[in-house]
This record gives structure tokens, C-alpha cells and sequence, in this order.
């Protein structure tokens, strides 16, 4: 290793890297090198996850009037059909 990065952990965060260093079989210092290339190169967090604009549309209710009258379907589905 060329470079070395100090890092201050809450203790419960800690407490788990150790736990999984030792689950792993590895150091802790292993674990976090893993978890590090994984954020940064592995696949985004999004990637593939639908957008808004993509479920536009997307579902048939059967009611023609949903949109315009939605607050009445809701309190109705939530049994206070106020």
C-alpha cells in the first residue's frame, strides 16, 4: 500500500466492520478496501431502478375519474369515506 487514510467510526459502526471482518476471515482494513472499490465501481445505486417518468402511466386503476377525484378514493380505501 502506497497510502494510507485514517478514518473515525461511530462504535456501532465499528462493532459491525469487525464482526464482518471476522465472518470474512479477513482484516478489517480488507473489508473496508472491498466495500470502498464496491461504492466507487460497483453498479450505481440507481442504475436500472425506475424513474418517476418511467411509471407515469404504467398502472390501470379500472377508474376513469382516479386523478380527479382521488381524495374520495382514498378516504374511501382507508374506511373514514369522509
Amino acid at each position: 500500500m502506497t497510502e494510507q487514510l485514517t478514518v473515525r467510526l461511530p462504535r456501532t459502526l465499528h462493532q459491525d466492520l469487525k464482526r464482518a471482518a471476522s465472518r470474512m476471515q479477513r482484516k478489517p482494513s480488507e473489508v473496508v478496501r472491498l466495500a470502498l472499490r464496491h461504492f466507487l465501481y460497483g453498479p450505481s445505486p440507481t442504475a436500472g431502478a425506475p424513474t418517476a417518468a418511467d411509471l407515469i402511466g404504467s398502472l390501470e386503476s379500472g377508474v376513469p375519474d382516479l386523478a380527479a377525484d382521488h381524495r374520495r378514493y382514498v378516504l374511501e380505501s382507508l374506511g373514514r369515506g369522509r
